[in-house]
């Protein structure tokens, strides 16, 4: 038999917990082109593991690919530069844009259309993001009186 007290109660999940870490996530997101990231990664990903399908399902084989590989490469990390930092979102958005039509030539049609269509969306939605300018506090203005109707000198 011990003498040690029964462990206490637990109190249900932790202050904050998840729904902290939700809304830090939120307040992350809505300070960057989130969305133009997402689709910029998703484009590099399709372009850069389409050239390593099997040989069935490939349509371009050789330098093709390596170029694939590359582009996806490319894309991939504009993604992340747009994502974390928002502010170079103009250069990494064109260099998005270009990879993207590029790999249309250069990579299975642009990753079977899909990744050149992910790739050029994300791009141009990160070039074209403008950060949220915060709410301006409006001041009620003391006008003069006006004068009145009729009385205006000719």
């Amino acid at each position: 038999m011990t003498t040690d007290p029964p462990p206490e109660p637990t109190r249900g999940p932790t202050p904050g917990g998840p729904h902290r870490a939700r809304i830090a996530f939120r307040r992350w997101r809505r300070t960057r082109p989130f969305w133009a990231g997402v689709w910029t990664g998703l484009g590099g990903f399709v372009i850069f593991f389409l050239p390593m399908a099997p040989l069935g399902k490939i349509l371009q084989v050789g330098v093709g690919g390596i170029a694939g590989m590359a582009g996806g490469v490319l894309l991939m990390a504009m993604a992340l530069l747009i994502l974390l930092l928002p502010g170079q979102r103009h250069t990494a958005g064109v260099i998005a844009v270009i990879a993207g039509v590029a790999s249309f030539p250069l990579s299975n049609l642009g990753g079977l259309f899909a990744g050149m269509f992910l790739s050029v969306l994300g791009g141009s939605m990160a070039f074209a993001w403008l950060p949220e300018k915060p709410a301006r506090r409006r001041r009620l203005r003391r006008t003069a009186p006006s004068a009145p109707v009729g009385s205006g000198s000719v």
